[in-house]
């Protein structure tokens, strides 16, 4: 019997997952990045309890974590006075594992080290795809290809050109009021993870392992913000924060810094699947990072439906399996992330923040970890039979 077939369209870290996830059951897949090499554009990232469930359930969960380094975190203030600290053995003892940070382009190296060399095709513009067909028109090399496929992914990202193209009725992803730096650099000494709150501003920190860390820098502002020297802006707004934040920064080389404002989808989508189409990651749900769920949800998305069209015979009913399992949380997870944006980095007021500072002070490490158990708390379904999986949580 030929395997079935699956196109998925960008090689991210969401893509890379879904066809790995995909390829483990079965399916012959080909992933189409229009990237003409695939490589990971950005700094750190933190995965949390269910990502890290996820890449076990890929059989990359011991690579992945001897890579990074444990994360488990904590809140402070801009002069850095412990509001919340979470304890790696509570958290491990809750959840079952420690939250992780690593490089993306690390954890993007073991995804792709994991595929078949052939399934991989930089350099490929998706022109066109039919959700009723499966067939997907693309360019590569100046040469018009076509591929038709039982199954078509839509991992290509925040600015989804399959979003955009079959659920034109829905908005493009909106500001949500933030601008961000971020770097990933060698830093000798030992960093706590941690975010770091002033008045309408965030200062994160997470170890990546190797004498690396990742930080970040989020301010309130208007869209479209540019300086001459991004660093010196940074430096600016937070170089008279607490220790080790001016160290870090004057570690940090001015081209290491990268900038994006902040977009998200603020429009939720209705279906994440349309005929035999289905969006996952940033393409489907595409949310603000402070809950530091991006990349996690969208490795959510991609074990789920590998585990779904596991031995499947009716891709449709399998894809509506999925979107009525995924979207849900997903989306649930997203209006979280925007509301804690509200009450963390976006908070201005000296009242509220002094306030919201003396609740979270006030607030047991316990009662902290169960709130953070709502997102990270998930389980992968498990292939219970050839014609679909048990459902996970």
């Amino acid at each position: 019997m030929e395997a079935a077939r699956a196109v998925v369209v960008g090689g991210g870290i969401g893509g890379l997952a879904a066809a790995l996830a995909l390829h483990r059951v079965g399916w012959q897949v080909t992933v189409l990045e229009r990237a003409p090499e695939l490589r990971e554009v950005g700094a750190g990232l933190t995965l949390m309890a269910n990502a890290l469930r996820g890449l076990d359930a890929l059989g990359l969960g011991p690579v992945v974590r001897a890579r990074g380094q444990q994360a488990p975190g904590g809140i402070r203030t801009a002069g850095g006075r412990w509001l919340s600290r979470l304890d790696a053995d509570e958290m491990a003892r809750v959840l079952g594992t420690t939250a992780l940070g690593i490089h993306r382009a690390d954890l993007h190296r073991i995804l792709a080290d994991a595929l078949p060399a052939a399934a991989l095709r930089t350099g490929a513009e998706v022109d066109e795809v039919d959700p009723d067909s499966g067939e997907v028109r693309y360019r590569r090399r100046g040469e018009s290809s076509t591929l038709r496929a039982d199954l078509v992914v839509g991992a290509d990202g925040l600015h989804s050109v399959l979003r955009a193209r079959l659920w034109p009725a829905t908005p493009a992803p909106v500001y949500a009021g933030s601008t961000a730096w971020r770097a990933a650099i060698p830093f000798p000494a030992p960093v706590p993870a941690a975010i770091s709150w002033g008045p309408a501003a965030e200062f994160g920190m997470v170890p990546l392992g190797e004498r690396r860390v990742y930080w970040y820098g989020a301010v309130t502002a208007p869209p479209g913000g540019r300086a001459p020297d991004e660093l010196a802006a940074v430096l600016e707004r937070f170089g008279s924060w607490h220790d080790p934040i001016p160290a870090l920064l004057a570690a940090t080389p001015p081209e290491a810094v990268l900038r994006n404002d902040i977009l998200h989808l603020g429009t939720p989508l209705p279906s994440y699947v349309r005929g035999r189409v289905a969006l996952l990651g940033d393409a489907a749900h595409a949310m603000t990072p402070n809950l530091g769920q991006g990349a996690c949800q969208a490795i959510e998305d991609a074990v789920t439906l590998g585990a779904f069209c596991a031995g499947a015979v009716d891709v449709p009913a399998a894809l509506a399996a999925y979107d009525r399992q995924r979207r849900p949380r997903s989306q649930a997870v997203a209006r979280a992330a925007a509301r804690t944006g509200r009450f963390g980095q976006q908070l201005r007021h000296p009242a509220a923040v002094a306030l919201r500072n003396t609740l979270i002070r006030l607030t047991p490490a316990g009662t902290a970890l169960r709130g953070m158990a709502r997102y990270a708390d998930w389980q992968p379904p498990t292939v219970s039979s050839p014609t679909g999986p048990a459902p996970g949580r």
